[in-house]
């Protein structure tokens, strides 16, 4: 069979750069295959996707060699016009993609392009957004969609063309838990229907093996690391090696010693041939002992019967009340558009309650400003480009004490004392544009802790981070929670993040609040689970094919065991 995609000795570099990003790729994908890219921030991934769609020669310049061949064409030679007829990409911010007031003008765009007739047009948009099941939705501006919703629409306006190769780019990165499966799903019926060839680039590797793939390719430093099955690359050390994030049950089977087999078929928590490992983890359950649970402190904050709609008679939020401790590292969690980011736009003073009470520290705080309120409480938005107002990172940091009036000695030595905390003193005097993404992140969270606040909020600290760069910002928030005492609310997608680094989990769904719990009894609770789009670890199912009677103690004992011992010994 010949490859629809075929690379052989392969290099890049781009024009601006003195190295190549991409070296000596030999890589041949066929027709109707489900391939999955994996690999650390900066490995190479996005470049090797923009040289299969085309950006790579014709958006991004630079030197090529070796050679590279889609559906048997150079893509020099047919153009990125060309390119675009066999490969279409859904790329990680689909609002970006949108160009059609309407989901139906959006979908029909390529086609409108190709002069295709309005009779036929009208058949295909409608048959395709039947497909991936937006055909309810057609009269809707794209832009008022949700997260999974918008993604549906980008997948159609690809596929609406009849292209060989899908490309997905982190599909799952904005979506919450229930919505990424249903992605994973939907690409997985696409593969199957029109026996199209799939390429999925991904972070969260557990969530995109939710549906089988045919190959995973790893890649580091601009090579190509590994090229084989889920169960072969699960069963070795590549992807721990190469700071990729294992599925839950695989970590959980190596903490418990298993010498983990390709026979044993790991690609799935519902395949795993578990007979051979059952003793052993059953044994390494018994033996992890939990510590006695602290007492609790004083309450931080505490919301009573909150109520807020932005349209009368439509709330956003109903009856939310909920306690948070001082010294607490709490997830609020839940599906898109569940009011998570209302509420917290709501505890900052950027909107105001129809009805109930927010206290902090034991007082109302309906009087304070949002100044006054941000002394106290501090935002860290998901995306640190908007903001960050200076060019500088000690000016940057300097900037919230230098409106309050601080006088100019003690600035530098708070500005100073928080780099140093922040990891970023030797940075002080750097441009903020000459820095990657998380240490701008951490920029932001300097420039709010210099305050000295009491709550820390944070919008999707992780979002599109790889496992490393993951980790360091986690670790580096846990650090000041424990040593500064600062409590810290994050709002996440991640349900790793939930389980590793929180202690109790809010759940909200549809406005209201559903849950209050511990995040190993919201994860291993069908119902919550459901009702809040999130997803049961599969640390769940692990338990229950080991004969654990109680799950929800299992995780705890696994969360327990990571943090405690595997990472900090």
């Amino acid at each position: 069979m010949t490859p629809v995609i075929e690379f052989k000795n392969f290099t890049f570099k781009y024009r601006s750069q003195v190295e190549p990003t991409l070296r000596d790729i030999n890589l041949s994908i066929y027709p109707g295959e489900k391939v999955l890219i994996v690999g650390p921030s900066g490995s190479g991934k996005s470049t090797l996707a923009h040289c299969i769609n085309g950006l790579v020669p014709f958006s991004f310049p630079g030197d090529i060699q070796g050679s590279l061949l889609i559906g048997g064409k150079n893509p020099t030679d047919i153009g990125i016009f060309g390119v675009s007829k066999m490969v279409g990409t859904v790329l990680q911010d689909t609002d970006g993609q949108f160009i059609g007031l309407t989901v139906a003008e959006d979908i029909a765009f390529a086609l409108e392009n190709d002069c295709v007739s309005q009779e036929e047009m009208y058949e295909k948009v409608a048959k395709v957004a039947k497909e991936v099941e937006v055909d309810s939705l057609l009269d809707n501006a794209p832009g008022a969609l949700s997260g999974g919703q918008k993604q549906r629409v980008s997948m159609a306006g690809v596929m609406v063309d009849d292209v060989d190769v899908l490309l997905f780019d982190e599909p799952l990165a904005n979506l919450d838990p229930a919505t990424g499966k249903r992605a994973i799903v939907l690409i997985d019926e696409i593969q199957k229907v029109r026996n199209a060839t799939i390429l999925i680039i991904e972070h969260r590797l557990e969530d995109a093996l939710y549906k089988s793939v045919d190959r995973i390719i790893l890649m580091n430093e601009g090579r190509i690391v590994s090229d084989s099955s889920v169960d072969e690359i699960l069963s070795g050390s590549l992807l721990r090696e190469h700071g990729i994030r294992e599925p839950l049950y695989v970590a959980a089977l190596r903490h418990a010693g298993c010498d983990i087999l390709p026979e044993t078929n790991p690609s799935h928590v519902d395949t795993l041939k578990i007979d051979v490992y059952k003793e052993r983890v059953k044994k390494w359950y018994e033996e992890i002992h939990l510590p006695e649970k602290q007492p609790d402190t004083e309450t931080a904050l505490e919301i009573q019967k909150l109520n807020f709609a932005y349209v009368s008679k439509k709330p956003v939020l109903s009856d939310i009340h909920f306690q948070i401790k001082k010294g607490e590292m709490v997830s609020i969690v839940g599906k898109n558009g569940a009011g998570k980011t209302t509420l917290s736009n709501l505890i900052c003073g950027f909107l105001k309650p129809d009805e109930g009470t927010i206290l902090l520290n034991g007082s109302d705080i309906a009087d304070k400003s949002i100044k006054e309120r941000g002394e106290k409480i501090g935002l860290v938005m998901q995306n640190p480009n908007q903001m960050i107002s200076k060019a500088m990172i000690y000016d940057e940091v300097a900037l919230g004490l230098k409106v309050r009036g601080v006088q100019e000695e003690e600035i530098k030595e708070r500005v100073y004392k928080v780099l140093k905390t922040c990891g970023l003193y030797e940075f002080r005097n750097w441009p903020i544009s000459a820095l990657s993404f998380g240490q701008k992140k951490r920029v932001t969270i300097a420039s709010i802790l210099v305050m000295n606040p009491d709550i820390l909020i944070l919008d999707e600290p992780t979002a599109g981070q790889d496992y490393r760069h993951y980790t360091e910002i986690m670790e580096f928030l846990r650090r000041i929670n424990r040593e500064q005492g600062i409590t810290i609310m994050m709002i996440t997608h991640d349900m790793h993040l939930m389980l590793e680094y929180t202690d109790r989990a809010i759940v909200i769904s549809d406005g209201q609040l559903v849950a209050d719990d511990t995040p190993a009894n919201v994860l291993t609770n069908e119902a919550i689970a459901d009702k809040a789009y999130l997803k049961k670890t599969s640390l769940y199912d692990l338990a229950l094919k080991c004969d654990i009677a109680s799950p929800s103690s299992f995780v705890e004992r696994f969360i327990y065991y990571e943090r405690e011992v595997e990472r900090h010994g």
